[in-house]
Formats: C-alpha cells, structure tokens, sequence
C-alpha cells in the first residue's frame, strides 16, 4: 500500500512534465510551409533582362496544423562562384495571414541593372507563427543577365527619339534666333508703291503741290493747232514762205 501511495503520484508527474515539454518543443519546431518559386513560360531560360519588370511566381502552402502569416518577400543576387552579395533587390511587405492548409500564388517583381553575365539569385520570404519569425528560402539558383532585345518597330523606343529629337530642335532653334537674328532687307521697290497710296489719301498730287487753290482755267494745258492739209493741195516750201512773206512786208510799208 505504501508503495503505491507513493507510486502513482509520481507518475502523475512525470506524465505531466512528459506533456509540457513536448508541448514546448511542438511550439518551438517550425512551422513547415512549402515555397515553390518558377519563372513565367515566356521566360524558359530564367534569364533576367536589365532595364525591365522581371517577374518570378511564388507558390506558397502551409502544411502546418498552426496558423502562420505572411510578413514579406525579398531577394539578392551572389556572385557566382565566392557567393559575395552584389546587391539586395526590393523587398515587398504583405502581412497576408495563412491558415491551415491554406495555399497562395503570389508574383514577385524585380529590376536588374548589372553587367551580363551569370549571378546566383536568392529570394526568400519572412512568415511570422506566434510572435515568432522564420525565413524561407523560395528561389536560389543562377540566373542569366542579358540585355534587352532592339526592336525597330518598339514604340517605347520610337517615342523616346521622337522627343529627344523634339527637344533638341527647339533647343537649336532658340538658339538659331538668339545668337542669329534674321537680317532686315530693304527693298526700294517696295518703298515707293507704298508712298504713292499714302499721298492719295492724304490729298497730294504726284506733283509735289496741292493744286486745289489754283484757277481752272491755269490748270487747262493749251491745245496744238493742227494745220490741215487737203489731198489736193502742196505744203509749200520753205523758200517760198519766205519770199510770200517779204512780200506782205512791203505792200504793208
């Protein structure tokens, strides 16, 4: 009797310290939450282009009979070969909450601004379970860094040179007029058709005077006597005209 007196208490709290630390050992294990991140199918290669939006998809399920939220997502690129950091990408906030079993497709977008060439690529995301934050690793392979493809018919690029080259005219136009200002011609012809309308509606004759105070009858220019000479009839001569006129001189004495 005595020994189970003593007996079952103590296995009483064995059980219960048995419990509370498998308790706290559940609480401490990680969350499993599965991570699968793959490139677009226009990108098979994983190539990532400088100067554009690259886009990776994260495939995100939590397997675990807890509750977990999702604070956010980041990344970096390696060098290849000694794993130095060249540099972080963007990190992007979330706060999304996962539930149990729960399973999310979020896309990721980054720019690349680095010499071509192959860099190793790390993206991962921050979940937080109970005050408690974890990291998961989605993407960590190499990736090609490559230039974008020249197109004669883009029309982000076509618009670009159209306003430089808008720019630049305007520029050189201003400056044209600043620095070299267009010469006055004068044209002497075009003065005087322009002075003889001004002394018509001013009331002056071409003739430098005004002849409106002058008599009409100063104003008339004389005629030119016409000698009319028949058909018939001779003009006489020079000779003769004078000797006709000497004639009447004397009968006149």
């Amino acid at each position: 009797m005595r020994l189970s007196t003593f007996l079952i208490p103590g296995l009483c709290f064995a059980a219960a310290v048995v419990s509370s630390v498998a308790i706290a050992h559940a609480d401490s294990v990680e969350p499993e939450i599965s991570v699968v991140a793959t490139f677009p199918e226009s990108n098979p290669f994983n190539q990532v282009v400088n100067g554009d939006r690259n886009q990776i998809f994260l495939t995100i399920e939590n397997k675990s009979d807890r509750n977990v939220t999702l604070q956010s997502i980041g990344g970096s690129f390696h060098h290849p070969e000694t794993g130095t950091l060249v540099k972080n990408t963007t990190s992007l906030t979330y706060g999304v909450p996962l539930l149990e079993g729960a399973k999310l497709q979020i896309p990721y977008a980054f720019h690349s601004e680095f010499k071509t060439g192959d860099l190793r690529l790390t993206i991962w995301l921050d979940h937080t379970t109970e005050d408690e934050k974890y990291r998961v690793i989605a993407y960590d392979s190499i990736v090609t860094i490559v230039e974008p493809e020249i197109s004669w018919f883009d029309f982000k690029l076509i618009s670009s040179y159209l306003i430089v080259a808008a720019m630049l005219g305007g520029a050189s136009y201003y400056a044209y007029l600043t620095y070299f200002p267009a010469l006055k011609v004068k044209n002497p012809k075009r003065r005087q058709e322009g002075s003889a309308p001004a002394a018509t509606a001013t009331g002056a004759s071409t003739t430098g005077y005004d002849e409106d105070w002058i008599p009409e009858h100063h104003l008339k220019k004389p005629k030119a006597r016409k000698t009319a000479v028949s058909s018939g009839e001779e003009q006489p001569s020079t000779g003769e005209t004078s000797a006709t006129e000497g004639r009447k001189r004397k009968t006149r004495k």
